[in-house]
């Protein structure tokens, strides 16, 4: 512990190396214990530990904030992975932190066990079962999923169809009552090329009456709530 608040970041280096540390300065300052084969950079050390930071909390701008502290609390996630303890060794981290991740880990390792107990998980052949079944229905839903994305495509493209052939019947009419005359095509030739489009579409529907706007919307409008209920899932 620091005897007096030191009064500037150079205060606080020497106070430190008062007790024995060494003091490495440049765009990444660091610091190293007599016992300690490397020196630990400050930014490392996460929020709050910045040289910026430091002198910040010195000159009174701003309160401390250790690790442990934050404003909003995140929310707790089911599973997280263990630290690979002997990687972040290798990077330089402090024998406290290597104490603090085995402590880490033995509570995930056992919060795990009582989430995969209350899953039904009681051996690795439940695990692999409950994988299996999961993988399956994951399976399931895509396939689902992409059968709604496919069809949703198609109602797009028979809208649009029903609305040229809509738009576009009289032109083709008139070009029929012309004798199909090649002057009148060229003169039309966009508005009776989306006609052709549309009868073709509608030839494709092996017979099948040629659905309603109403009808195509009310089934886009439920795959639409299919699709996002299977991707809730």
């Amino acid at each position: 512990m620091l005897k007096q608040k030191p009064k500037s970041f150079d205060g606080f280096v020497q106070a430190l190396t008062d007790m024995g540390f060494e003091f490495k300065d440049g765009k990444q300052p660091a610091f190293k214990g007599k016992n300690q084969k490397r020196f630990i950079r400050l930014r490392s050390l996460g929020e709050g530990y910045s040289k910026e930071e430091i002198q910040a909390v010195i000159s009174g701008k701003n309160l401390h904030k250790s690790k442990g502290s934050s404003a909003k609390a995140p929310a707790p996630k089911q599973f997280q992975m263990l630290i690979d303890i002997q990687a972040k060794m290798a990077e330089g981290k402090t024998v406290g932190y290597e104490k603090w991740a085995k402590k880490f880990n033995r509570k995930e390792a056992a919060r795990t066990v009582i989430l995969l107990k209350e899953k039904g998980v009681d051996s690795y052949e439940d695990l692999v079962a409950l994988t299996d079944k999961l993988t399956s229905r994951f399976s399931e839903l895509s396939d689902s999923i992409k059968a709604a994305e496919k069809r949703m495509v198609e109602i797009g493209a028979l809208q649009t169809h029903i609305n040229n052939y809509s738009k576009t019947r009289k032109t083709y009419e008139a070009y029929r009552k012309s004798g199909y005359s090649k002057k009148f095509f060229e003169e039309h030739r966009d508005e009776l090329m989306l006609h052709k489009a549309a009868k073709q579409a509608f030839d494709q529907l092996d017979g099948q009456k040629v659905p309603s706007r109403q009808a195509l919307h009310e089934e886009f409008n439920r795959l639409l709530v299919e699709k996002k209920q299977a991707y809730g899932m």
